[in-house]
């Protein structure tokens, strides 16, 4: 018997694999949504989202006036005089000048304390801070930690609450 060679003619396993045509490539999926209800929810998402962004960037703005103050606090020292001058000048930015700028004594304490959510201006560190303008007082880190908590927290006056704050008990008679 004698073998017969393998002819050209004849095909083998990879030979077949190597005609087959590749499959095709599927469309590709979108991301973007494909109902309008999913539509008219991203819309909404995206609305919410930048008035979020609006409303952060005007409370930023808004309170620029704090971060200076804290930038200036960190640099007196604990020096009253320096102190009161920097609440005297926070106090009139976030307050009508008609308001603050009359202010003295108890008067002005009373006015930091009702403008913000503690009573740290009471007693020795009141005290300092009235007296620290005009005579020379030792340094006080209560004053200015107490300094720091009300720019930090104070409540920013709004045209109502405006009229409702604490104003100067000045007695003046008219005379005729």
């Amino acid at each position: 018997m004698t073998q017969s060679k393998p002819t050209t003619t004849e095909t083998t396993l990879p030979d077949l694999i190597a005609q087959l045509a590749p499959p095709p490539v599927p469309e590709a999926i979108s991301l973007w949504p494909q109902t309008p209800l999913a539509k008219s929810l991203l819309l909404m998402a995206l609305f919410l989202v930048l008035a979020l962004a609006a409303l952060a960037y005007r409370r930023y703005r808004t309170n620029a006036y704090r971060r200076a103050a804290l930038r200036a606090l960190d640099t007196v020292a604990d020096d009253p005089a320096q102190i009161a001058e920097l609440l005297r000048r926070t106090a009139l930015v976030a307050y009508p000048r008609d308001q603050v700028a009359g202010l003295t004594g108890s008067v002005w304490l009373d006015f930091l304390n009702h403008h913000y959510p503690g009573n740290a201006f009471t007693g020795a560190v009141g005290e300092t801070l009235l007296q620290g303008a005009y005579r020379p007082c030792p340094a006080q880190s209560a004053l200015t930690n107490a300094a720091r908590d009300w720019i930090q927290h104070h409540v920013k006056a709004t045209p109502s609450s405006a009229k409702n704050s604490v104003q100067p008990t000045a007695s003046v008679e008219k005379t005729s």
